[in-house]
């Protein structure tokens, strides 16, 4: 019996050395193979506790403090609690700051504010826009008109304009 475990002794070792082999990428794997979500999209967390996930629908994360975005095909958005926040998408834009410039554009036009200063908007209808306490002016397709608080102002259009400033007035008919 001895004669024939001597001869199988390089089986077992050859054997045992396939298996090894066959089975070192799994011994040696990380045993965690990553977030994975119910539905199949990745995501991941961070030691400060961050959180993220991705998939074929976009992405979106979340960090320490509320610092939060997400993009997809409908568009993106982003927030930094306290601070800036914005979006965008096949409509347009839109941003803001608390308490201060706030700002919005799509296919009709565009919008903006300083709060305690000048704002104007602009459209396919024409544009308007004003300093609070100061200058004011609108244009569009049927003319245009404009103030200066102290000073006089005026309006001018296909049937004429007419304007004052200082206390002198004047009319002119239109054509």
């Amino acid at each position: 019996m001895n004669a024939k475990l001597t001869n199988l002794t390089p089986m077992f070792f050859a054997g045992a050395a396939a298996a090894a082999i066959a089975l070192a990428p799994v011994t040696f794997a990380d045993p965690d193979p990553g977030c994975v979500n119910p539905d199949g999209t990745a995501c991941v967390t961070t030691p400060d506790g961050g959180v993220g996930t991705a998939g074929p629908a976009g992405a979106e994360g979340v960090a320490p403090g509320g610092t939060a975005g997400s993009a997809g095909p409908e568009g993106a958005e982003g927030v930094i609690p306290g601070g800036p926040a914005g979006a965008a998408g096949p409509e347009g834009v839109t941003a803001g700051t608390p308490g201060g410039p706030e700002g919005t554009a799509g296919p009709e036009g565009a919008e903006g504010v300083i709060p305690g200063g000048p704002g104007g908007s602009a459209g396919t209808e024409g544009v308007t826009g004003g300093t609070p306490g100061g200058p004011e002016g609108t244009a569009g397709p049927g003319g245009a008109s404009g103030s200066i608080p102290g000073a006089g102002g005026g309006t001018a259009g296909p049937e004429g304009g007419s304007g004052c400033l200082f206390g002198y007035c004047a009319v002119i008919p239109g054509a």
